[in-house]
């Protein structure tokens, strides 16, 4: 375990390249490195952020005050190669993500490759229930090995335990409310990092050549099927990178445009009366329905680059995406979050709820 003297700003380690610096910082090499250094700062009572990719993070400038834990483990481990059930990925939390999509696709392994170019670790993704282009994490993951804070002991959660739903799981939950059948838990809500640290990740992918069934339009058109086909395994690759590339949703050091914490706002989940007239209105469960957070904002009169030429501003690619342009502050970001959202909530009376955690700030 190693810890830095000079703790980096969390502008260093976050995608949206804004925040101030951690009190402490404490990199580790090994999973008993990692339970070491959360379990010392439960024990202590010292504020704890577990950093991975920090593609999901907005961090206030003036920093965080206690220690800030990367897990800087990487690799991927194979220990079942059964033809018949599939084969198993055994995945550090620090590895990068979209490092686990290729090394599945390039093995001719599918179930994953709609995720394609999400930036972020892989600990992460069950966090959020990772989703985009008609997947989720939750259609493959097995299994995920936590460290639960409140029990002090490694736990293996598997999928029926998870509860996953659009952008949740139990882990992102216990940053909000108690979990279930453990009301008493005394420090719930959890944050900014959640009950459940995440140690590893177990997927369960299938063997083929050809994609999982497409199940996103805009996929399709793209690479020129229908809805419920299937397209060569790379071809989606390419497909949803170009895509996510079009809506600046691809991280590129030289360009403001992608600096960003990606969707900025999850998608509404409302009863189908509550839907404004013309906006997009996709299936959810309980008879209910999610509809498109992007039609919203643009609806209400924010256009793409919306803010420019200011600090932060709107993607000119894509409104759901908050961008730092070069120079803004957390604050910056927040001001727009706020103006975004206040703006939705008068139009169409519907509440935007933001996807990054925010530390040290609130909308």
């Amino acid at each position: 375990m190693t810890e830095v003297t000079a703790a980096p700003a969390l502008a260093d380690l976050t995608t949206l390249r804004v925040g101030g610096p951690a009190a402490r910082y404490v990199e580790t090499t090994s999973e008993a490195e990692l339970i070491d250094a959360v379990r010392s700062a439960d024990e202590s009572g010292e504020p704890l952020l577990v950093v991975g990719g920090g593609s999901n993070l907005l961090v206030a400038d003036a920093g965080f005050d206690g220690v800030v834990v990367r897990d800087v483990r990487t690799g991927i481990t194979v220990p079942d190669h059964s033809a018949c059930a599939g084969v198993t990925y055994e995945v550090p939390a620090g590895t990068p993500w979209d490092d686990v999509v290729v090394e599945a696709t390039s093995h001719r392994l599918y179930g994953i490759e709609a995720l394609s170019g999400i930036p972020g670790s892989t600990g992460a993704t069950p966090v959020q229930n990772v989703g985009a282009y008609g997947q989720e994490v939750s259609q493959t993951i097995a299994t995920v090995r936590v460290w639960d804070r409140e029990r002090a002991r490694v736990r293996t959660l598997p999928l029926v335990d998870l509860r996953f739903g659009y952008r949740t799981s139990l882990l992102k939950r216990s940053m909000r409310t108690p979990v279930a059948g453990d009301p008493d838990d005394p420090r719930a809500p959890w944050g900014p990092t959640p009950r459940y640290v995440v140690l590893d990740v177990t997927f369960q992918l299938r063997q083929g050549t050809l994609s999982a069934p497409i199940a996103y339009g805009e996929l399709a058109r793209t690479l020129g099927v229908e809805i419920g086909d299937r397209a060569p395994l790379l071809d989606v690759r390419a497909a949803v990178l170009e895509l996510r590339g079009r809506k600046g949703m691809v991280l590129d050091a030289s360009d403001p445009d992608t600096w960003s914490a990606g969707s900025f706002f999850t998608n509404p989940i409302l009863a189908p009366e509550r839907v404004p007239e013309g906006a997009p209105v996709f299936p959810a469960a309980d008879g209910q329905v999610k509809t498109s957070a992007a039609w919203l904002i643009e609806h209400a009169g924010f256009s793409k680059g919306f803010g420019a030429p200011g600090p932060a501003a709107l993607s000119t690619k894509h409104t759901l995406a908050l961008t730092n342009r070069g120079d803004a502050s957390a604050e910056d970001l927040v001001a727009l979050a706020r103006e975004v959202r206040d703006g939705v909530r008068e139009r169409f009376a519907i509440d935007l709820e933001p996807e990054p955690v925010l530390v040290g700030l609130s909308l």
